[in-house]
C-alpha cells in the first residue's frame, strides 16, 4: 500500500481534496504536453549559444561583386545556392576553446624515418590534452572540465547576437562607409587533391557506406599553451636540433616522437624587419644573433655588425672582389648560361651570405639556398631575414625533397662537401635534381689535388662534360663547370656501367624520406616526356603550358587565370594586408603555382609546397620557374622560426583528414615560421573555419576579417608579439 504524504506545513483539507479529486482527461494531458514544450523550447532559445554562422562580431550585407565560381579541374560544375555572403572585420574578445581528435598519421609513397623512432627525448612541453596515451610522456595539462564548473563552461560559448536592423534577417545592418572588398572562394571538391573519395568507385559500389570522420577540431577543447624548453630557444627548428641543443644538429631529418605543440619564444628586442629593398643590406641582429654568429661575423669584412643593425655591404660578399665579379666571370667561362631567361631557378648550396643569390636577382634569377644541418654555422636563417629564399636540409643517405630535374643550375662553393666519396652518392642525388642539360658550378680557393681526381672520375662515371676550367684572380677561386647530358646518348658510349642505370621501379619522382640509390637515372627520351626539352625563356615560361602536360594544360591554364583574379581582385586590396612589408611567401598547399604566379610581379617570392599526401605537382611548379619542396604538415618545416612574412592555406585543413595524430600542430608550426606582424590567409570549408577562429584568438592572433558564404569561408589574420 503507497501512503501519500503532502509537503509539510500544508493543511489536510488541501491533501484531502487531492485524494477526491476526478482523473484528467485526454485533452487537459495534450494541452498540459504542449505548454510544457513550448516553456522549455522558448527557456533554451534564450539560453542556447549562437549559430556557427552568427559567431562573428560586426557584418556586412553587401559586398561589390558576387563570388565567381573558380574553373573546374575535371569536370564542370553549377552552383545551386546563392547565399547573401557576408564578411566581418572582427574586433571581439571572445576566446572559444577547441581542441584536436585523435588519429593515425601515415605516409603514402614515402618510408618513415629510422631516426625519428629512434628518438627518445621529448624536446617539446605539452600545451593539450587531445586524447593522450597512457605511456605518453609529459606532463597533464588542465582542462577546462577539471578547472570551471560547468555553468561557466556554458557562459564562455555564448556569443552576442548582431542587433536586428528590422528585416529579421539576423544580419548587422550595412555600413555605408566602408567598401567590400572582392573575394573569390576556391571549389573545394576539386579532383586535384588525392584524399577524396573517387565518385566513381562510389557509383560501382553504391552499397558501400562513406565512413563518416570526426571534427578535425573538437569544439569543448581547452588550450592551454606553454613556450617550448628546448636550449636553442627562439632558433628552434623540431625536426633539425640534436636534443634541443643548438650547438649540435641531426645530420638527417629526425622529428620528435611526441608531436611539438609548445610555443617558440621570441627574441628579447624582436623588431620588425625594414622594408625591401633595404632590407637585402641591412637586418635587425637581435632577430637573429646568436654566438655563433656573432663569432663568425668578427671574421668575415661582408658581415659588419653596426649598433643594432648587421649590415651587408654592397660592394663586398663571401666572393672576394664582389658576387657581381664572381657571376660575371663564370658567364665568360660558358657564354651559354644565360642568366634570366635560359637559365631561371638555381639551387645554391651551403649558402653563407647568400650573396650569390642577392646576385642573381637583378638577373630575374631565383636562387633558393640549402642550409646544411650539420654546419656549425648555417647561414640561412641571415638570408631568410634579409629576404632571399632558403630552407634548411641535409646532404647525407636522403633524398632532398625536391623532384627530378627541378634546377637549371646548382652552385656549391667552397661548401667543402666530399662529392667523390661513398661511391660518388652525392653527385648522383645532384644528377637527379638537375635539369637534362643544366649546369653545376663548383669553386673553390685551396684545392685538394686528391678530391679533384675523385670528383673528376665521378664527373666521369656520371657522362657529366667539363665545360670549362678557369682560376679568377680577383676572386681567387678556382671555379669549374660541369654539364649534365641531355639525352641518353653519352650514357650508352660508356665503357663501364658504373653506376648502374636505376630500374624501372625506383621512380626518381618520390623523394620524402627515400634513401639515395647508387644508381643513374637516364635522362628523358620521349617527347612527351618532362625534361626532354628545356623550357621556354623566362618570363615567357611562367605562363606557357608545355605539351608534355597534356590534358592537364587546361587545368594549369585554368589554375593560373583563376589565382590571377583572386590576387588582383581581393588579396592585394580587400584582406588589410600589408604588402609593402611583405617579401617572404608560403603557399602551405599549391597546385600548379597559380598563386604564386599571381604574386610574381610583386616583389615578394612565393615557396609552394606540395603536401606528399597530395597528386605530384611540384615538377610543373619547377617547369613554371617557380621553386617549392614536398613536405608532410603532420611534421615541422624545414626552416628556422619567423622566416614567412605571410602564409597561404587555401583548404589545406579539410584535405588532411586522419592525416595527423594532432591537428593542432599545423596551428603550432604556423605560430612558429610566422614573423610577428607576419600574416595568414586560411580558405576552408566552415566547419572547419570556425574552430580554427577561435584557436587563433587562443594564440592572440589578430582576426583582420572573415567572410562567408554558403558552407566557405575566408579569413585574413595578422599574428601578435603575445608568448604565453
Amino acid at each position: 500500500m503507497t501512503v501519500f504524504r503532502g509537503p509539510p506545513g500544508r493543511p489536510s483539507a488541501l491533501v484531502a481534496w487531492w485524494r477526491r479529486r476526478p482523473p484528467l482527461g485526454f485533452a487537459a494531458k495534450v494541452s498540459i504536453a504542449i505548454a510544457l514544450g513550448l516553456s522549455f523550447v522558448i527557456v533554451w532559445t534564450t539560453l542556447s549559444p549562437t549559430s556557427a554562422s552568427q559567431q562573428i562580431s560586426t557584418e556586412r550585407t553587401y559586398f561589390a561583386a558576387e563570388i565567381a565560381e573558380p574553373p573546374t579541374a575535371s569536370r564542370n560544375r553549377t552552383s545551386g545556392s546563392h547565399g547573401k555572403p557576408h564578411a566581418t572585420r572582427s574586433s571581439r574578445g571572445h576566446k572559444k576553446r577547441h581542441s584536436p581528435t585523435r588519429s593515425h598519421s601515415h605516409r603514402p609513397n614515402a618510408t618513415p624515418s629510422p631516426d625519428a623512432t629512434a628518438s627518445k627525448t621529448n624536446l617539446t612541453e605539452p600545451a593539450l590534452r587531445p586524447d593522450q596515451e597512457p605511456n605518453e610522456k609529459g606532463p597533464e595539462p588542465v582542462t577546462e572540465t577539471e578547472t570551471e564548473p560547468e555553468e561557466e563552461q556554458e557562459q564562455e560559448v555564448e556569443l552576442s547576437v548582431p542587433e536586428d536592423n528590422g528585416e529579421n534577417t539576423g544580419k548587422a545592418p550595412k555600413e555605408e562607409d566602408e567598401k567590400a572588398p572582392e573575394l573569390d572562394l576556391v571549389d573545394e571538391s576539386s579532383e586535384l587533391d588525392g584524399d577524396e573519395e573517387d565518385p566513381e568507385a562510389a557509383k560501382r559500389n553504391p552499397s558501400k557506406e562513406k565512413k563518416k570522420l570526426p571534427h578535425l577540431f573538437s569544439p569543448a577543447a581547452h588550450y592551454h599553451w606553454k613556450q617550448c624548453s628546448a636550449k636553442s630557444g627562439h632558433h628552434y627548428i623540431p625536426c633539425v636540433d640534436f636534443d634541443a641543443d643548438g650547438s649540435q644538429r641531426h645530420h638527417e631529418r629526425s622529428c620528435p616522437r611526441s608531436p611539438v605543440t609548445c610555443l617558440v619564444s621570441l627574441p628579447k628586442e624582436y623588431k620588425p624587419p625594414v622594408p625591401w629593398p633595404e632590407r637585402k643590406e641591412k637586418v635587425w641582429y637581435e632577430n637573429i644573433g646568436h654566438p655563433r654568429l656573432a663569432s663568425y661575423a668578427k671574421g668575415h669584412s661582408w658581415l659588419n655588425r653596426t649598433g643594432e643593425h648587421l649590415v651587408f655591404p654592397p660592394e663586398e660578399s663571401e666572393f672576394k672582389g664582389g658576387a657581381s665579379h664572381y657571376i660575371e666571370s663564370i658567364d665568360e667561362m660558358a657564354p651559354d648560361i644565360d642568366w634570366g631567361k635560359n637559365i631561371r631557378v638555381a639551387l645554391d648550396i651551403g649558402c653563407k651570405s647568400a650573396g650569390f643569390g642577392v646576385a642573381l636577382l637583378e638577373k630575374d634569377v631565383i636562387t633558393l639556398s640549402l642550409g646544411l644541418a650539420n654546419e656549425q654555422t648555417d647561414l640561412a636563417q641571415v638570408a631568410l631575414e634579409r629576404g632571399i629564399p632558403a630552407t634548411v636540409g641535409s646532404l647525407g643517405s636522403r633524398r632532398l625533397p625536391f623532384p627530378s630535374g627541378a634546377f637549371d643550375v646548382i652552385h656549391c662553393s667552397e661548401c667543402n662537401i666530399a662529392w667523390h666519396s661513398n661511391g660518388g652518392k652525392l653527385l648522383l642525388e645532384m644528377n637527379r635534381i638537375l635539369r637534362p642539360g643544366g649546369y653545376f658550378i663548383i669553386s673553390s680557393r685551396h684545392g685538394d689535388l686528391e678530391s679533384e681526381k675523385g670528383i673528376s672520375a665521378s664527373m666521369t662515371a656520371l657522362c657529366w662534360n667539363a665545360v670549362a676550367y678557369n682560376s679568377d684572380d680577383v676572386s681567387e677561386l678556382g671555379v669549374k663547370i660541369f654539364q649534365r647530358p641531355a639525352s641518353n646518348e653519352e650514357y650508352d658510349l660508356r665503357a663501364r656501367k658504373d653506376p648502374p642505370f636505376c630500374k624501372e621501379d625506383q621512380n626518381k619522382a618520390t623523394a620524402w624520406y627515400i634513401p639515395i640509390k647508387h644508381c643513374l637515372h637516364k635522362a628523358p627520351a620521349d617527347i612527351e616526356e618532362r625534361g626532354s626539352e628545356w623550357p621556354e625563356e623566362w618570363p615567357k615560361r611562367l605562363e606557357t603550358f608545355p605539351d608534355w602536360l597534356g590534358d592537364m594544360q587546361t587545368r594549369v591554364a585554368a589554375d593560373h587565370n583563376h589565382w590571377k583574379a583572386v590576387v588582383e581582385k581581393s588579396y592585394l586590396d580587400g584582406l588589410g594586408i600589408d604588402w609593402s612589408n611583405t617579401r617572404n611567401v608560403l603557399d602551405m598547399k599549391a597546385v600548379y603555382g597559380g598563386f604564386a604566379a599571381a604574386l610574381s610581379s610583386k616583389k615578394v617570392w612565393v615557396m609552394n609546397v606540395v603536401p606528399v599526401h597530395a597528386p605530384d605537382t611540384l615538377p610543373v611548379i619547377y617547369e613554371r620557374g617557380l621553386i617549392g619542396v614536398y613536405h608532410d604538415w603532420c611534421e615541422p618545416f624545414s626552416t628556422y622560426p619567423r622566416s614567412y612574412d605571410l602564409l597561404h592555406a587555401d583548404h589545406l585543413f579539410s584535405r588532411l583528414k586522419n592525416r595527423c595524430k594532432q591537428p593542432i600542430v599545423i596551428l603550432v608550426e604556423m605560430d612558429r615560421i610566422l614573423r610577428p606582424g607576419g600574416w595568414a590567409i586560411i580558405r576552408e570549408k566552415l566547419d572547419i573555419l570556425d574552430p580554427l577562429e577561435a584557436i587563433l584568438r587562443s594564440l592572440h592572433w589578430e582576426i583582420v576579417m572573415t567572410f562567408r558564404k554558403d558552407k566557405e569561408g575566408i579569413m585574413s589574420v595578422k599574428k601578435t608579439t603575445w608568448r604565453p
